[in-house]
C-alpha cells in the first residue's frame, strides 16, 4: 500500500465516520451492534453500559472491534475498519473532551445537565481508535435476526392501517 493509499483510507475512515450518527461495532466473538457516537480527535467515541445507555458489550479496554460506516443518507455501507478499544478515565482531560462532545449529540437525555455526572458514576466512555486497517465491503448482504431485547413488542396492526395505506396508494396515482 502506497502512502497516497493509506492517506486515502484513513480520510475514507475519518469523513463517512464524521458524518454518520450511527456505527455498527462488532467485539471479537460477539454480534455487530448499531451504536450512535460521535468523531472527535481522531476517534470515534462512545457512551454506554448505563441505564438507560447504549450496551457496550464485549468491548474491553485494549482490546479490538471491527467498526462498520454506513452511509447517512442512503444507509448502505461505506466501510470498514479496524479499531483498538481505549476505556476514558472519568475526570481525564480526554474524557472531559469526549463528553462535551458527546454531551452535545446526546438526544432524549433524562437528566440534561447532570447526565456527564451520571455517566462519570454508572456508564463507560470508550474511544474506537482506528488502526490503520481497512477492510473490504463484503459482496453480499450480511442480514442477521435482530438481537433479543425486553424492547420489543408485537401489537396486532391497527384496524384503520390497511384503509389509510389504501388511500395513500390512490393518492399517487
Amino acid at each position: 500500500m502506497t502512502v497516497t493509499d493509506a492517506l486515502f483510507e484513513r480520510a475514507l475512515v475519518e469523513e463517512a465516520t464524521k458524518k454518520s450518527g450511527l456505527v455498527w461495532v462488532r467485539a471479537p466473538g460477539g454480534p455487530a451492534r448499531p451504536l450512535w457516537h460521535v468523531w472527535h480527535e481522531g476517534a470515534a467515541c462512545l457512551v454506554g453500559d448505563g441505564p438507560g445507555e447504549q450496551p457496550l458489550s464485549g468491548l474491553a479496554d485494549g482490546g479490538d472491534a471491527v467498526v462498520t460506516v454506513r452511509s447517512k443518507d442512503k444507509g448502505g455501507r461505506v466501510v470498514t475498519w479496524e479499531a483498538t478499544v481505549v476505556q476514558l478515565t472519568p475526570g481525564s482531560p480526554e474524557w472531559e473532551a469526549a463528553v462535551a462532545e458527546l454531551k452535545g449529540k446526546r438526544l432524549n437525555a433524562r437528566d440534561g445537565e447532570a447526565m456527564p455526572e451520571r455517566w462519570s458514576r454508572e456508564c463507560r466512555v470508550l474511544r474506537l481508535e482506528p488502526n490503520g486497517t481497512t477492510r473490504p465491503l463484503p459482496g453480499s448482504a450480511l442480514a442477521e435476526p435482530p438481537l433479543p431485547t425486553p424492547a420489543t413488542t408485537r401489537r396486532p396492526v391497527p384496524a384503520a392501517l390497511p384503509r389509510l395505506l389504501r388511500k395513500k396508494r390512490r393518492g399517487r396515482r
